[in-house]
């Protein structure tokens, strides 16, 4: 289990949870006032569960990518503690994947950056693609995928980490509706048969709805958790299924209400 601290990192043995966020705040410099400090994310607190999936949803500016890269490791805390279950792995609204190499060996470099050997990884790789659904997409180069190939490819590279917990800011915010659709439905299949544990963020309330065992609403800068649903509906889920449209009002509304709240200050 690696801890971040705002100062320490440390490595523990436990795994009664894959990612613990304990009382953090962030803050940055402030624009146009020297020495000031602007609060980003204000006392947080949140447990992921092993193998379960939390969508993280806000308004825009209300710290949830900051809040995301904070469990990955990529900054500190201003204050509190972040604990995750291993180094977990990070997947981004851009594919950013490496366009000079072909779909696996992208995958293949995240395997030979773990450590495993050359034999293995043409194999590892292959048996990646086949999860995401991309059979025979290992000889082929970056341009010539559509976005949603890209995606899963991106997705795979992420898998290949071998990390009980995936990260994942807005992977398919950029993708059109058919295909966005689509990967709701293949990343769905790929966690319940992993039995990964994910954190995804998202601004899209249907999204989070359709994905999540459990949807965090984060308040307008800085960022609080206002509120928690537990969605407890079965998956597969449609966007358009009457349950789900149902509780996303109520999220929406709640979400507007925090909106409202922000601008009157």
């Amino acid at each position: 289990m690696a801890t971040t601290m705002a100062g320490t990192a440390e490595d523990t043995a436990t795994a009664e949870y894959a990612a613990r966020v304990e009382h953090v705040s962030k803050s940055f410099p402030a624009p146009g006032a020297p020495g000031g400090r602007q609060l980003v994310l204000d006392d947080i607190t949140l447990d992921v569960a092993p193998g379960e999936f939390v969508t993280l949803l806000g308004a825009s500016g209300c710290g949830k990518s900051t809040l995301l890269n904070l469990v990955a490791g990529l900054d500190r805390p201003s204050a509190g503690t972040i604990g995750t279950d291993g180094r977990p792995a990070l997947m981004f609204q851009e594919h950013a994947l490496f366009p000079w190499l072909t779909a696996g060996k992208n995958i293949e470099l995240a395997l030979r950056l773990r450590g495993v050997g050359k034999p293995e990884r043409r194999q590892e790789a292959e048996r990646l693609l086949e999860l995401v659904r991309l059979k025979d997409a290992h000889g082929k180069r970056v341009h010539e995928l559509s976005g949603g190939m890209r995606q899963r490819v991106a997705l795979a590279r992420a898998l290949a980490q071998d990390s009980r917990l995936l990260l994942m800011d807005e992977p398919f915010a950029a993708l059109d509706a058919i295909t966005r659709d689509v990967l709701h439905d293949e990343l769905t299949r790929i966690w319940r048969e992993t039995g990964l544990s994910v954190l995804f963020v998202t601004h899209n309330v249907r999204e989070a709805v359709r994905l999540a065992q459990r949807v965090v609403l984060l308040s307008s800068r800085p960022g609080r958790i206002a509120r928690q649903w537990t969605v407890d509906l079965a998956q597969p889920r449609r966007l358009e299924d009457a349950a789900v449209a149902e509780l996303s009002a109520e999220i929406t509304e709640e979400l507007r209400g925090e909106i409202r709240r922000h601008g009157q200050h």
